[in-house]
């Protein structure tokens, strides 16, 4: 019987010779963990939809941010849930808002800790869209000006990145722009590049009652059915000043995450969204998936696919898996 001469076999015997030859690796330098900070105190709420992640006050966000710190997490982002909007976002951007607050109480504590800041409108509006309306629909240039507000009042507060959200076309130079005006040159900008119209931000819109009241956001984020527009997209962002670049959702474009790879040298972030993290969560407490074994294949595909940063709800798993090794 004839065998080739080389066995790929040999080199997956064991374990530790898988390990010697592996070649994507997951770290705790390569996890942002997703945080949502509401108004009160004293409030650890479970968000129904993704068990083990919590709305906190900020009192209480604190703890956990204590915890995931000396998990060796290094950079988290923020939501925030305010108690009052309007129609045009106001309690975004005023200097006693909840992330602005919230801001300054973590940096005050932990000075270390990258914070980095959600930049859009759909939690602080009375309709739930990402901008301001006028005439039914989303006035991109508008929007803008909100935008840039938001992003300079969070670096006032202390904020080190900033991550504009929202979808409107030329907000990352105008945030740019605002952010150097202000003297926040070294804040930099984490552009949600490439944010598709996705049916996985389902629980994310429950934890941070962020659903829109009518309509949908097609008009703005991306359709799912579109690859080089993508690229496109990342041009303009990296033309107009983006430091990191990011595509959200994360598994179901792995196929954009290597586009982009290939493309850019600049950093690259991926989010592995509400709804991904809820399916795999739903299919291990039902016993369909060993949820820890897909749990690391799902954020070992995103690195694979050329992801330098992932945005995931299981930071703290994998960190407590990481301490363990």
């Amino acid at each position: 019987m004839f065998f080739p001469e080389y066995r790929p076999r040999r080199l997956r015997r064991t374990e530790e010779i898988r390990a010697l030859v592996r070649e994507t690796h997951l770290t705790v330098n390569d996890l942002i963990y997703p945080l949502f900070i509401c108004e009160g105190k004293g409030i650890k709420q479970e968000i129904r939809s993704m068990p083990g992640i919590y709305r906190f006050s900020i009192d209480e966000v604190l703890k956990e941010i204590e915890e995931v710190m000396n998990l060796g997490i290094k950079a988290v982002i923020l939501f925030g849930i305010p108690d009052k909007k309007d129609e045009v976002g106001t309690s975004a951007y005023v200097k006693d808002g909840i992330i602005q607050r919230a801001v300054r109480k973590i940096k005050q504590k932990f000075p270390k800790l990258v914070v980095i800041t959600d930049v859009c409108m759909c939690e602080y509006t009375s309709h739930g869209h990402c901008g301001i309306i006028r005439n039914g629909e989303v006035d991109n240039d508008l929007t803008l000006e909100q935008l840039a507000k938001i992003a300079v009042s969070h670096a006032k507060a202390g904020a080190d990145i900033v991550a504009p959200s929202d979808m409107m076309d030329g907000r990352v130079a105008r945030i740019r722009e605002a952010l150097d005006e202000a003297g926040f040159p070294n804040v930099a900008i984490m552009s949600y590049s490439v944010k598709y119209c996705s049916s996985f931000y389902g629980p994310f819109r429950e934890a941070a009652e962020s659903a829109p009241k009518f309509g949908d956001r097609r008009s703005y984020q991306m359709d799912p059915a579109n690859s080089r527009e993508a690229l496109r997209e990342a041009y303009l962002d990296v033309e107009e000043g983006a430091d990191i670049i990011m595509v959200k959702p994360a598994m179901p474009y792995l196929d954009i995450i290597k586009m982009l790879r290939s493309e850019f040298n600049h950093p690259i972030a991926a989010y592995q969204v509400s709804g991904e993290y809820a399916m795999i969560k739903a299919a291990g407490k039902l016993g369909f998936l060993d949820e820890e074994r897909v749990m690391w294949e799902s954020l070992i595909s995103i690195k694979r696919a050329g992801a330098d940063l992932i945005i995931t709800y299981f930071a703290k798993e994998v960190a407590k898996l990481l301490k363990k090794a």
